[in-house]
Parts: C-alpha cells; structure tokens; sequence
C-alpha cells in the first residue's frame, strides 16, 4: 500500500508542476531557472565528484564537485528573480541569502519574494530600493523557506518510503517500480538526484535509478525526434540532460511519461537481473551514472545490460510514438515563442535572463 501511495504522490506532484508552468504568473521562466539551477549544482557534482573524483581518486576533482553541489539554494535563490527580470544585484542578493537552504524550498522561497521586489523595484525610488531589499528580501525569503521546508521534505520522504517499501518485498517488484519512478522523477524538478541522496540509495537500487536514467535518456532521443517536439538540438539536449528541456516535458506530460515509465520498469528489471550495483548516492543522473557502474562492477555486465536497456528503451520510444501518433502535442517553437536553433544551454540561459 505504501508504494501505491508513493507512486499517487509522485504523480500528483508532476500533475502541480504541470499546472504551476502553465498557470502561475511567470510560471515557465521559473521552472527554466529552477532547472537550470539543478543542472548548474547537482549535475557537476554528480560528474566531478562521484564519476572523475571518486573513480580516479582526484581529491581536489571532487572538493569542487561537493562544493558545487551544495548550492543549490543559492542558484535557484538567483535565477529565479532573474527570471522575472529583477536587478542581477538584488537576484544575487537573495540567492547569497538562501545558501544553506536546499534546491526546491529555495525555489518556492525566491518566486515568492520576487514579487515583493518587483514591487520594491516600481515604487520605492532607486537607491533606497537597495536599502529596502537589503532590510525585507533576505529576511522574508528564508522566512518562506523555513515555512515551507518541512512539507516539500515531507513530500520527498514519501516518496522515498516507497522506494524502501519496494526494495524489501520481492526484488523484480522493486526493480520495476524503481525503473519507473526515478526516471520520471529525474524529468521533473524534484530531480532523480536530489531523490536519491535525500533517501541515501546505494547498491542496486541505486544501480537501477543511475542506469535507468540512462536508458530514459535513449528512449527520448528516438522519442522527441519521431513526435517531433523541437528542432535535432532539442533531441540532443534531452539526452544529455532532460532537466534542460523541462518546459518541453512539463507541456507534454502524457505521451512523455507513460512511454518512459513502461520502458523504465523494464529496465529496472534488466539492472536488477544482472545484479549490477553502485555504492554511492545521488547517482540518477544518465551519463554520470553509467560512468560510476563501470567503476563498480565488471564492464563485461555493465555493456551487456547497458545495451539491453538501448535496445528496450529504443522499441518503447517507436511503440509510445505510434501509440501517440495523433495526440496533441506542443512544440519547442510554441511553448518558447522562438524558432530557436540554438544549443539547450543557451536556451536555458537566454530563458533565465
């Protein structure tokens, strides 16, 4: 029952997200900057500290990685605000403020106080504009933060709790339900990664969150090419990462997610049966991830697992594209307002800005 009731959370979650991107004011250039504030901490960590520094041993490699990692409060406390085209000073300021507070409270903390400084910008005249954000922004900020902390927490443990529910009973079981819920939740702003270190995966389970990112990362390759979301750097980014196209998932939850979860829970069953493991956390991340397997277990197993899950994830992104060949869809171009032919992160930045 408490998998059942994780998986309801989880879904209903991405359902707010949803609905936060589409409705609330500012909505889109927020989630752009709450994943790009993911991709500019957690995304580094994963690749400088576990998959360079941990495998080859490089201690200063890895203090950065760990540094990086650690900030996310203060880069979504700034991207944020420069979303909604706030002075960089004032931005930086309330980023600075949310330091030690973690990804997604700080996130809710700086759309809210951007509203207030918007407003602090318009009226209060400038100059003392900077003494009133000083006095107000950091303040209320983490405020909202401590207010609003234990919930998102709350949110994250039961989620967590179902994934320890799941690993106890039968293993395929686990397997499957893993395979499925850390890749859709590596595609939404909770990230896979903030998931996985928040509950402390290791072992096997977290073997299938790292490679099961990875073969979500397969599927949407062959995914977003056949439904046609964007141009080929919408394709291409997805796959490196798919927290930077956020905006085009969030838009397109149905097609997206109900294709990666079938394919997921297969893969997590392919993980499982080769009995690969990886014994650090926050590894749901596609290519850091399958880095840090190789460095655990004997590449023999890794490949042939990693090309079982290609070949799966590649049959369900045909399968999922037939099966939504008539649903509708938005595109690149209609949710940006741009034709754009720029690289994902450029795209991610100019959002932000």
């Amino acid at each position: 029952m408490q998998i059942v009731i994780g998986v309801l959370v989880l879904l209903a979650v991405i359902a707010c997200l949803t609905l936060f991107t589409f409705k609330a004011p500012n909505g889109k250039k927020a989630i752009s900057a709450l994943s790009g504030a993911a991709c500019a901490t957690f995304l580094p960590q994963a690749f400088l500290s576990y998959a360079v520094g941990d495998v080859f041993h490089i201690e200063f490699i890895k203090q950065i990685g760990d540094t990086m990692g650690s900030l996310g409060g203060l880069a979504a406390g700034t991207l944020v605000p420069l979303a909604f085209g706030i002075s960089p000073v004032f931005a930086v300021l309330v980023g600075v403020s949310l330091l030690k507070v973690k990804l997604l409270p700080a996130f809710i903390a700086a759309y809210a106080i951007s509203f207030v400084i918007k407003q602090i910008q318009k009226r209060v005249p400038e100059g003392i504009d900077l003494i009133a954000v000083v006095l107000i922004g950091p303040a209320l900020a983490n405020v909202v933060a401590a207010l609003i902390s234990p919930a998102v927490l709350s949110v994250l443990h039961i989620i967590g709790g179902a994934i320890t529910s799941a690993q106890q009973s039968n293993p395929m079981v686990m397997a499957a339900v893993l395979g499925s819920i850390i890749p859709l939740v590596g595609m939404t702003p909770l990230s896979s990664m903030v998931l996985t270190s928040l509950i402390g995966l290791t072992g096997i389970p977290m073997a299938i969150g790292a490679l099961g990112c990875t073969g979500n990362s397969f599927l949407n390759f062959s995914f977003f090419r056949k439904m046609k979301f964007g141009p080929k750097s919408t394709t291409v980014a997805v796959t490196i990462e798919p927290l930077t196209q956020i905006d085009i998932i969030s838009s397109n939850p149905v097609p997206i997610f109900a294709t990666n979860a079938v394919a997921g829970a297969i893969n997590g069953i392919i993980v499982a049966s080769f009995g690969l493991v990886i014994n650090v956390t926050g590894m749901a991340t596609p290519w850091a991830g399958l880095i840090v397997a190789f460095g655990f277990n004997p590449a023999i197993k890794v490949a042939l697992a990693v090309l079982l899950i290609l070949v799966n994830s590649t049959i369900w992104a045909y399968i999922g594209a037939y099966v939504f060949r008539n649903f509708k869809i938005h595109t690149v171009d209609e949710i940006r307002g741009t034709n754009s032919n720029t690289t994902n992160d450029a795209q991610a930045v100019q959002a932000n800005a």
